[in-house]
């Protein structure tokens, strides 16, 4: 005899596979900057720079590096009396490279049976987030520079206004004063440092709580006006004066490094307090630089699939999936960039 049920059985799955949805993607933006410099391996993981000081100048602060001290009267020659000889002054900028790297694993079950390209995924991601490590590196090296400036005040503490065309000019005339170029080429983001040429200018990297002061610049020109100009970089918000914006989520601000007095109480804070401070990148010309080992501009990348067996995965259950890379970023000459620390509106 045929059971007989009160209700339908249940499902046997009842589920539908939906399709994988997107995540974040890391934006990549001070990478089309910089020097490229490559050693060679099996040579030492530091790097001593050098560069000749123009005659008179020192290496005290980033602009001593850069002035000439020449005075045509001490250069008079007297007939038959040779001239006093000069020393050359020389500073040194050691760098030290950094290994990074990140791992993924999975097993042989989820290669055969899981619905998903897991392994896939991993790769992808992999790329993603070493990318991001390497965003951070110069990130961190570029705030780092000397030449600093601040919007309300002397010092961070003290900040409590949002940029303005005016202290962008002040930082101008210090890297034009420094003997600075803007930049007139970036890197495309090929793998062999390919260059292609821009409208110079001094570019402005920036995080992105800062679009709506930078649109409020006096004479602020947006991407979508530029005619036959070409962005630089697919984040670039627009351009004004000599200046061109570039603006990512990851450059975050430094949360409660700011004012807390009546003028940052319009400004983004962290806790309500102080308002956060926000570092904007302005670099010219040669200012900053990249290392790397030759021959791994790019990732190392690893792809272990299960399957491959040895001593310590006898059955060849396990799988990896990741990357590692040597690398340091550095500031060239800290007179030809600058840090400017301003507030951010509140919106």
């Amino acid at each position: 005899m045929t059971q007989q049920y009160g209700s339908p059985q249940a499902a046997r799955i009842g589920r539908t596979k939906g399709a994988i949805l997107k995540h974040a993607i890391p934006k990549e933006v001070l990478g089309i900057t910089g020097n490229q410099h490559k050693i060679g391996k099996n040579m030492s993981d530091t790097v001593v720079f050098r560069r000749w000081l123009p005659y008179g100048g020192a290496d005290t602060n980033a602009t001593t590096i850069n002035q000439w001290d020449v005075d045509p009267t001490e250069h008079l020659t007297q007939e038959g009396v040779t001239p006093a000889a000069d020393t050359i002054e020389a500073q040194d900028i050691t760098v030290q490279l950094n290994q990074y790297a990140c791992l993924y694993k999975y097993t042989d079950k989820v290669l055969n049976l899981y619905e998903d390209d897991v392994p896939k995924a991993m790769k992808k991601q992999t790329g993603q987030r070493m990318g991001l490590v390497r965003e951070l590196i110069r990130y961190g090296a570029l705030k780092g520079c000397t030449n600093k400036f601040y919007a309300g005040g002397t010092s961070r503490s003290a900040v409590d206004e949002a940029i303005s065309l005016g202290k962008l000019r002040a930082v101008t005339r210090s890297i034009t004063g420094n003997l600075g170029d803007l930049v007139s080429e970036v890197l495309t983001g090929s793998a062999k440092y390919n260059t292609a040429p821009v409208e110079a200018a001094f570019l402005v990297f920036a995080h992105t709580d800062c679009e709506n002061d930078i649109r409020e610049l006096p004479g602020f020109v947006p991407c979508a006006s530029y005619g036959t100009m070409s962005k630089v970089h697919a984040c670039e918000l627009g351009s004004c004066d000599r200046y061109r914006f570039i603006l990512s989520p990851h450059l975050d601000p430094i949360a409660d490094a700011g004012n807390s007095n009546a003028a940052a109480q319009g400004m983004i804070s962290t806790t309500g307090t102080s308002c956060d401070v926000y570092p904007y990148i302005i670099v010219g010309e040669d200012a900053w630089g990249d290392v790397a080992l030759r021959g791994s501009e790019s990732f190392d990348i690893t792809d272990i699939s299960p399957g491959q067996k040895d001593k310590i995965d006898p059955l060849g259950l396990i799988g990896y999936v990741g990357a590692k890379f040597w690398s340091a970023a550095f500031v060239q000459n800290d007179g030809w960039m600058a840090v400017l620390e301003c507030a951010a509106t509140d919106l």
